[in-house]
């Protein structure tokens, strides 16, 4: 695949989010990789990967977990609970700005995409239904169990966690942090009409059900300063068996309490033709970030298109910049890319992690 952006092109104009300055609208979109030591601290590799990738205009981290409980849907994930893991997030931050570039890291709380044989823990959720979906856990291929309903005071534990994670990623040198209220992992469980079932104060109303991300947003933002704070969403889906019959109006409720906020940016893991896509557009003023999703190759003339309107303040992207370190180069020559091996995306070692090759390298191989 090959396409070329031209030197004035949108997307390669710089974009203020919050307090950052991006040098590009074309964002590294958050991977899982597994490459984390089994007790989530990142590996040795990690700062040599996201280094590479510098030229993005935003490294948007792999999912982070916020506490041990809070991990387990795929084996060697990383955290940001521990002293341990803030150390090397901290190598990880100053290799990417010693490069150039500018990152946040990605927090996530699983939720009932957890798996005890992966965790060690016991799965929850918003209510007691189970994801129709199978873990890949160390005894083999397992579905996940039905999960227990959290407790009203175990979800301010769990705000709580997402700020002392928030706390420890702008400590060890990152420009801010993203919220994972996407992809079917706990938040976006509570913001299901169809997975929360809850009739408390999180559960029922569309207000309901955005407040356990509302409460995230706004005590994070309170930690480290709005403009360092942004928020994936990905209303309808976006993987995860969430299943939802209204895609708008939780996410009205959530973007209308936290606008004022006036955070780093939203960033909407969705079709941009959907009247989703537009009723949210309209609502939100700040910085957009687009992520058009894994099941097709990014469509580089559309997310240009749409930067040149002013639709989106940037694109996210994941296999494009997993396989292309030096994917900004090869856009602007309209160069072949890498494609992205599949069998590597989540086994442990260099092969497909550090390995791809540049422009550069190619070169000097072949000549």
């Amino acid at each position: 695949m090959t396409f070329t952006l031209a030197a004035d092109a949108a997307l390669l104009k710089p974009v203020r989010i919050g307090d950052t300055t991006a040098e590009n609208r074309i964002f590294m979109a958050p991977l899982t990789r597994s490459r984390a030591h089994a007790d989530g601290t990142p590996s040795d590799l990690a700062a040599q990967y996201y280094a590479q990738r510098a030229a993005a205009g935003l490294i948007i981290s792999e999912a982070t977990a916020i506490s041990r409980e809070s991990n387990g849907a795929y084996a060697n994930t990383p955290g940001n609970y521990t002293d341990g893991h803030q150390a090397k997030w901290a190598e990880i931050a100053a290799a990417v700005h010693e490069a150039g570039g500018r990152m946040f890291m990605q927090l996530w709380h699983v939720g009932r995409m957890g798996h005890p044989e992966i965790s060690g823990v016991e799965t929850v959720g918003p209510s007691a239904i189970a994801a129709d979906m199978s873990a890949h856990t160390p005894s083999g291929k397992q579905p996940l169990p039905v999960p227990r309903a959290l407790e009203v005071d175990e979800i301010a534990t769990i705000v709580d966690q997402f700020r002392l994670a928030a706390r420890r990623a702008i400590d060890a040198g990152m420009d801010g942090v993203e919220i994972h209220g996407a992809n079917g992992y706990l938040l976006h469980e509570f913001a299901s009409d169809v997975v929360n079932q809850r009739t408390d104060a999180y559960g029922g109303s569309p207000e309901n059900r955005a407040r356990f991300t509302a409460e995230v947003v706004e005590a994070v933002a309170a930690e480290i300063g709005p403009g360092r704070v942004g928020l994936r969403l990905s209303p309808g889906g976006g993987a995860g068996d969430v299943r939802e019959v209204d895609t708008v109006s939780t996410y009205e409720a959530l973007v209308e309490r936290i606008a004022p906020l006036d955070i780093a940016y939203l960033h909407l893991l969705i079709d941009p033709s959907t009247p989703t896509f537009g009723a949210l557009r309209a609502l939100w003023a700040g910085a957009l970030v687009l992520n058009t999703g894994r099941e097709v190759d990014t469509d580089f003339c559309q997310m240009e298109s749409l930067a040149g309107w002013g639709a989106i303040s940037a694109a996210a992207v994941g296999r494009a910049f997993l396989a292309n370190p030096d994917l900004i180069d090869r856009l602007l020559l309209g160069a072949e890319l890498n494609e992205p091996d599949v069998a590597t995306f989540y086994a442990p070692g260099p092969a497909g992690y550090v390995d791809y090759p540049t422009l550069d390298e190619v070169r000097v191989a072949s000549a």
